[in-house]
């Protein structure tokens, strides 16, 4: 599996930990990873700003 394919893996799972209802401090290092990831994802895919829809 690719950098890029594990990343958008975890971030679909980090999502869907946000829709569980997290309390306020798992909510906040939820935000913080998922704003780590997308940091990552716009270094390794600089062609492609929008990973979002992924």
């Amino acid at each position: 599996m690719s950098t890029v394919a594990k990343l958008l893996a975890r971030k679909e799972r980090l999502l869907e930990q946000l829709e569980g209802d997290p309390g306020p401090n798992e909510r906040q290092e939820i935000e913080r990873l998922l704003a780590q990831i997308e940091t990552a994802l716009s270094l390794l895919v600089p062609g492609d700003a929008d990973t979002s829809a992924e």
